[in-house]
């Protein structure tokens, strides 16, 4: 059997006679949710999965710590807003009841005060969908979390994709997936303006002196008027430490791209083969150089499933130790939900490469196409869950710690990845796992750090450099700073160029 679902390959640093070339050190964020069952159904019964415990504070706050102290760069947050009802459905939730398949699902911004507040490195990425959220209550909640966090909040921006959220949040269907993007990129105007635009920089004085906290002159509404959007402002927060949280997204269709591209600062993507993943990578930094943004200012992170032990034999077993845990329906749940695709009236042997459905047939030969080791194989129900029931759809690579930093350093060689997403089997069992092993491995190359570039960096500084707080000027939120000395914001005198003879009136608007 192979030692990878992955196969290793050289990571390209043999001796060419001139000076080495230093070696990029990896982003490494934990991949989590406020659930007992992420990507592993059935898999919270494990002894060293604790995720049954996600409703205590303690358990997220410990987690946190493991992580700050070995030095991952952020601790990533997924979430979702509807139930996985697809399977023997509609609209059935029992399969994803008994393995904890996603459900349910706790809020995850409301963690990360408390694990903020144990922690002094570890970024929080929180995912929260902006279909469902006005603007201007969101970016409250958001800046109020970047104040608690001081600075160490990233939003990761999603515009959800359940049918079961859309009626869940009073609609009969699901926005169509272009418009959702349409309404995102306004979504991201509005939230830019509240952040950057409402408050001058020098607006806050917090004078005990003079009594004045706020200057009156530093406060501006920003009567937003677009097609789908009406937010007269201003923010009702004063400027957190990096206003604008640090920008992940997740989406790779041609839309999720092109605002990925506009927007992001990370953007999270899956992947079965680095060679594929290429192609996405290069798509979005091309997005990003079309939009008058330096490509290197965004980060491309991968999603992964890591299974490490000390040899390659003792991690196979550990799979295999997992698998007794795996539960079939909560798997096919994940699928259902993942695909739209029930596959409740198929045998549990019936190979879907041969199938009548062009839907079912298309989804598994891409998989089929892409997951080493499976070209010739059926894909079955049986296969389908074995391969989802440990670590879901993302690539997986199992071994010592040599075979695993191997692969790693292939897929970032290949593909161009600044990152990994490192996924969780059990929690925290996987994530110690990967320090004790991977970890001290990947630092003996230089791939991983030994110690932060600054203490208490916020989020932007971390991924972007030490000093980096604020939204690069190339970030098209970056036009609606408001700089200090400034009478009006300059994204509202631009604005107020295109009406004739209303420039003065600009100058003249009230505070509210």
């Amino acid at each position: 059997m192979a030692e990878t679902m992955n196969s290793p390959a050289s990571n390209g640093d043999t001796f060419s006679g001139a000076a080495p070339k230093p070696k990029k050190e990896f982003i490494l964020n934990a991949f989590v949710m406020n659930t007992p069952g992420h990507l592993a159904p059935g898999l919270w019964r494990h002894p060293r999965n604790n995720t049954d415990q996600y409703k205590k504070l303690s358990f997220w706050t410990d987690l946190a710590q493991l992580l700050d102290k070995a030095n991952f760069h952020a601790m990533f947050v997924a979430d979702t807003l509807g139930p996985y009802d697809v399977y023997k459905g509609p609209a059935n939730v029992v399969p994803a009841l008994s393995s904890g398949a996603q459900y349910p699902v706790n809020d995850p911004l409301y963690l990360v005060p408390a694990m903020a507040s144990v922690t002094k490195n570890l970024i929080f990425g929180v995912t929260a969908s902006l279909t469902y959220n006005q603007p201007y209550a969101l970016a409250r909640r958001l800046s109020t979390v970047d104040h608690l966090a001081e600075g160490r909040l990233a939003w990761n921006i999603v515009t959800s994709y359940l049918d079961s959220a859309a009626r869940n949040h009073g609609l009969h269907e699901q926005i169509p997936h272009d418009e959702r993007y349409a309404i995102a990129h306004e979504y991201m105007e509005v939230v830019y303006k509240l952040w950057e635009g409402s408050f001058r920089d020098d607006a806050v004085l917090a004078d005990r002196d003079t009594g004045v906290y706020i200057a009156e002159d530093g406060v501006r509404q920003i009567l937003h008027k677009g097609k789908y959007f009406e937010v007269p402002g201003p923010h009702f927060c004063e400027p957190s430490p990096q206003r604008t949280p640090f920008l992940f997204q997740a989406g790779v269709s041609e839309a999720g791209n092109g605002f990925g591209g506009k927007h992001g600062e990370a953007i999270f993507i899956g992947g079965q083969t680095p060679e594929v993943t290429r192609n996405t990578v290069e798509s979005i930094r091309m997005v990003a150089q079309s939009e008058g943004r330096d490509p290197e200012h965004i980060k491309v992170i991968v999603g992964i499933n890591v299974i490490v032990a000390a040899t390659n034999d003792e991690a196979w077993q550990k799979r295999e130790n997992h698998l007794k845990y795996a539960d079939q329906e909560g798997a096919l749940a994940l699928f259902g939900g993942w695909t739209g695709v029930d596959l409740s009236g198929y045998s549990d042997d019936e190979d879907f490469n041969l199938t009548d459905s062009l839907r079912i047939r298309s989804i598994v030969r891409r998989w089929s196409s892409t997951v080493p080791g499976t070209e010739n194989l059926p894909w079955t129900k049986r296969r389908i869950v074995e391969y989802l029931s440990v670590g879901g759809l993302g690539a997986k690579v199992i071994g010592s710690p040599t075979t695993v930093a191997d692969e790693l350093e292939r897929w970032a060689e290949i593909s161009g990845v600044d990152g990994f997403n490192l996924a969780h089997i059990t929690n925290p069992g996987t994530f110690e796992d990967i320090i004790e092993f991977l970890l001290p491995e990947l630092q003996r190359r230089g791939r991983f750090r030994t110690s932060v570039e600054k203490e208490g960096a916020a989020a932007r500084e971390v991924f972007l450099g030490a000093g980096q707080k604020r939204l690069p000027e190339d970030h098209p939120g970056s036009k609606y700073k408001w700089s200090a000395g400034e009478k009006v914001p300059r994204y509202q005198v631009e604005e107020q160029k295109e009406v004739p003879g209303s420039e003065a009136q600009a100058e003249r608007q009230p505070v509210v």
